[in-house]
Order: C-alpha cells, then sequence, then structure tokens
C-alpha cells in the first residue's frame, strides 16, 4: 500500500477516548480547545473575543480555576475525569453552538460570577463600567440611595450595582418570571435580598408609585433583520430579551414615556440600545441624548436626566 503524502486529504478522526488518553496538561487542552475552534468558525461575542480566550475560559471554567492561576499550572498532568469534562465542553460549544456560559451555568459582569441559562441573556453590557464607578459622574458626593434595574433578566446589573454600593436599594424588574427566576437565584447567591427585590412588570407595570435616583436598562432593542441574521450562538438567547419590533425601540420609546414619572427630580435615566442607536437618534433628532463611552469597549447607551425626559414629553408622546 502506497504511503499517504503529507498533502493527503485523508482525516484522522479522533474519539474521545483517544482525546482524554492524549490530552495530558492544561496546555494541551488549551491547544486542542483553540483549535477546534478555529477549524468551526465559532461566533465569539458573550465574553470573549477569540478562539483562544474561548479556549481559556473553557477550560478553567470546566476546571473551576481563577482566571489569575500561576502559568506554571499550564504544565500540570490534569485526571482523567478533568480531560473528559473539558473534551465534553469542547464538543458540545462546536455540535451546538450554545454560548460559553450557557454550558458553565455561570457569568461574570462588574467583578462578580452570575448564574445563568437559557431563561436569560448572558452578561456582557458596557454598563458595568458606570456601575464600578458608582454612577459618579451623576452623584459625585453621595451615590444614589434606590436603583431600578428595569428588563432585568439575570439581575446582574442591579445586583452588581448593590454589591458596589453597600447602602443602596434596588429593584430588579422584568416581564418573565422565568428570568426573575434566575434573578432570584442571584440575589441569594450574593446574599443581598436584604436590599434587593425582584418583581415581575412589564416596564412600569408592575412598581405603580415607585421613585428612583437611577433608572438602568438594558431592553430589548434588536430589531426584526439584525435578529434573523444573528449567529447561530445568540439564537439560543431568549427572543423576548432581544427582539424589539422593527425598528428595535418599542420597548425603548415606552420606556421614554413613562421613565419621568419613576424618577427623582434630580434621576437620571440610562439605557443600552446597542445598534439601534442611530435609529432612535433619527427618530428623536431633537432631543440630547448624552452618549457615554467606555474604557473597555461598548457602544449604544445613553443618559437622560429626569428633567430632560420632562422637556421632551411632547415627542416621546
Amino acid at each position: 500500500m502506497a504511503a499517504l503524502r503529507p498533502d493527503s486529504t485523508s482525516t484522522l478522526t479522533l474519539t474521545d477516548h483517544d482525546l482524554v488518553a492524549g490530552l495530558i496538561s492544561l496546555r494541551d487542552c488549551l491547544r486542542w480547545a483553540t483549535s477546534e475552534f478555529h477549524n468551526h468558525g465559532l461566533f465569539y461575542g458573550h465574553g470573549t473575543a477569540s478562539a483562544w480566550d474561548e479556549a481559556v475560559a473553557l477550560t478553567l471554567g470546566a476546571l473551576h480555576l481563577p482566571w489569575d492561576i500561576d502559568p506554571s499550572v499550564l504544565d500540570a498532568r490534569l485526571l482523567p475525569l478533568e480531560r473528559q469534562r473539558v473534551v465534553t465542553l469542547v464538543r458540545q460549544r462546536v455540535e451546538t453552538r450554545r454560548p460559553l456560559p450557557y454550558l458553565l451555568g455561570e457569568s461574570f459582569f462588574a467583578g462578580y460570577p452570575f448564574d445563568v441559562d437559557e431563561r436569560v441573556l448572558i452578561p456582557r453590557s458596557p454598563i458595568a463600567e458606570l456601575i464600578e464607578d458608582g454612577f459618579a459622574a451623576w452623584f459625585p458626593e453621595h451615590p444614589p440611595e434606590r436603583v431600578l434595574d428595569l428588563c432585568a433578566g439575570s439581575g446582574c446589573i442591579g445586583i452588581a450595582t448593590a454589591l458596589h454600593l453597600p447602602t443602596c436599594r434596588v429593584d430588579l424588574t422584568d416581564i418573565s418570571a422565568e428570568a426573575l427566576a434566575v434573578a432570584k437565584a442571584n440575589i441569594r447567591r450574593h446574599d443581598v435580598g436584604d436590599r434587593v427585590r425582584a418583581v415581575v412588570s412589564d416596564v412600569f407595570d408592575g412598581i405603580a408609585g415607585q421613585r428612583y435616583d437611577v433608572i438602568v436598562t438594558n431592553p430589548p432593542y434588536v430589531d426584526a433583520r439584525d435578529l434573523a441574521a444573528m449567529p447561530a450562538e445568540f439564537h439560543h438567547e431568549p427572543a423576548l430579551a432581544l427582539e424589539a419590533g422593527h425598528d428595535g425601540l418599542a420597548i425603548v420609546r415606552r420606556i421614554l414615556r413613562q421613565a419621568r414619572d419613576h424618577l427623582q427630580d434630580d434621576g437620571m435615566l440610562i439605557v443600552e440600545v446597542g445598534n439601534s442607536d442611530q435609529q432612535l437618534q433619527e427618530t428623536f433628532p431633537d432631543v440630547p441624548f448624552l452618549w457615554l463611552e467606555f474604557e473597555r469597549g461598548g457602544h449604544g447607551v445613553f443618559a437622560l436626566s429626569a428633567l430632560e425626559l420632562e422637556a421632551h414629553a411632547a415627542a416621546f408622546a
């Protein structure tokens, strides 16, 4: 039989058993996972930006190792069960296109871990920077006392706010009872139940009469065309938390109409609209949206004061 040439199109298929036997160290797993992700053309947008970053997040998460691990551990031998866990997760990531945080059941936001599954969006908002800074741009002397996390999903924005601002009281609201079940689990995980509550609410309908210093929200803002064109990974997330009509502004319009009634006179509304930012500006050309900039990247987040909302109420109506 003739020997195979180096450029032969024949391929070697490795079974999971072969991989578990051959991937001895953490470094081996990282190299293999990175190659697999490159070969299968995955999309990265749920906490990582490249095949290498995704491989690092997967292997460290699979082995319950911290991000700041000593590099010498890379050459440590892994137990067969640990190697099997990594192989299984890489196979699932490639074959199902499920985002990695769903596979791990956890995502980090503003420095804290949160439970996540397909009932909620995966945390990734640049609003994390505002939380870490204590909303100091608007409250330089005293932090806000009451904050509303509207369309809260996993509750990551509101709970992270409570963790960074230990005197702040926070309400989490969402139309989805399933999403709020995850949020309640995160409230328990971070032991903030004395200052954070979860309320089922269709935008503001469930919190009549409540007023806040800050309303912060990452609402649904994806228009129909963008939703259809999204990579497969995004279609594992709840459509209810993404889609917002033909122009992406169906929920944002409601927020702009009603937010003033739920803000203190010196309160602030902070809203993420992502790629719908241009559509929003064109729809309300006279409204002085303050578009925020972020050191770690991200765009499409605006701020409006209570008085600005009041001054442009006619436009929102």
